[in-house]
């Protein structure tokens, strides 16, 4: 079988891209299996925050040129179009370190749909602040580092935290409740390739033991946004949200379980798409071909 690669692609919108880019690999052989596309122009006087920019996503094979050598024919179109673009080979997983306090709901989720087979990853260390879940990490046999951080240890262990990231190669950080600030530095070294889940409410609930504090309200929604990290807290760009129902019959626990489903299933549909190359950075929003 024909190697495949996903081909992802944004600049400035203009007639013939698509033409271009089609002709482009049909020309070294290529044959396109999806394409998806989204140009993000201003339509009336209500669109002050359009980019002029166009998106797009191919996946597609071609067995005339390897990897190295697409990528430098992929080059000499994205000059001509002023292109920010990445070539992935669609088969290759993608290296993945996740970050946890002592909520193991998303970790346990991640690992187990990663071994599962429904989550392209090589998930190759968990880092965390407390020693709780080194006995689950074990039982995936992925590498479990403990790195204990307090004010006075926080820049030292983050240095070791991104030491670890970068000698595992990770494409991929995912903070799956874990309940640590980063600093700027780090969010900036991380940009692009850190995601963060958190609960969010109408209205919403901040500070300790958020679920109590939405129940003495009577919420009747409770949620979870799944972001990429940047040095404003929780105000990164969104990939994914979802809400469940909630009425006055749930207790505090019925909520905390309900909030843990729903943050374990947006985190995890973001970290698919984002792995699949599905999710592209358009300003502070995201466009997100599924």
């Amino acid at each position: 079988m024909s190697p495949t690669y996903i081909l992802t692609l944004s600049c400035p919108d203009r007639p013939g891209i698509v033409h271009a880019v089609s002709g482009f690999l049909f020309e070294r052989g290529g044959n396109i299996l999806e394409a998806a596309q989204f140009s993000d122009d201003k339509r009336d006087d209500t669109d002050a925050d359009a980019t002029g920019l166009f998106f797009m996503r191919v996946s597609f094979s071609c067995a005339q040129f390897g990897f190295e050598a697409l990528k430098e024919e992929v080059s000499v179109l994205g000059m001509l179009f002023d292109m920010r673009w990445s070539l992935h080979q669609a088969t290759q997983p993608m290296r993945t370190v996740i970050m946890v306090s002592k909520e193991g709901h998303c970790l346990n989720d991640l690992l187990f749909r990663w071994k599962s087979g429904l989550l392209p990853l090589d998930i190759r260390a968990v880092v965390s602040n407390h020693k709780d879940f080194a006995q689950l990490a074990a039982s995936y046999k992925v590498p479990f580092h403990h790195i204990r951080v307090t004010a006075e240890t926080k820049a030292a262990a983050e240095k070791q935290q991104y030491d670890i990231i970068q000698s595992e190669g990770a494409e991929l950080v995912v903070l799956a409740r874990y309940m640590q600030i980063l600093s700027d530095e780090l969010c900036h070294k991380l940009a692009g390739r850190a995601i963060n889940i958190h609960h969010s409410f109408l209205p919403s609930f901040k500070g300790a033991r958020p679920y109590d504090q939405a129940h003495a309200r009577g919420v009747k929604l409770i949620g979870a946004t799944a972001h990429y990290v940047t040095a404003e807290l929780d105000e990164g760009p969104i990939i994914e949200q979802d809400v469940a129902r909630a009425d006055h019959s749930k207790t505090v626990q019925a909520l905390t379980a309900m909030g843990r489903d729903t943050e374990s299933q947006v985190l995890a549909r973001a970290v698919l798409w984002h792995s699949e190359h599905r999710v592209l950075l358009n300003g502070h929003k995201t466009v997100i071909f599924k």
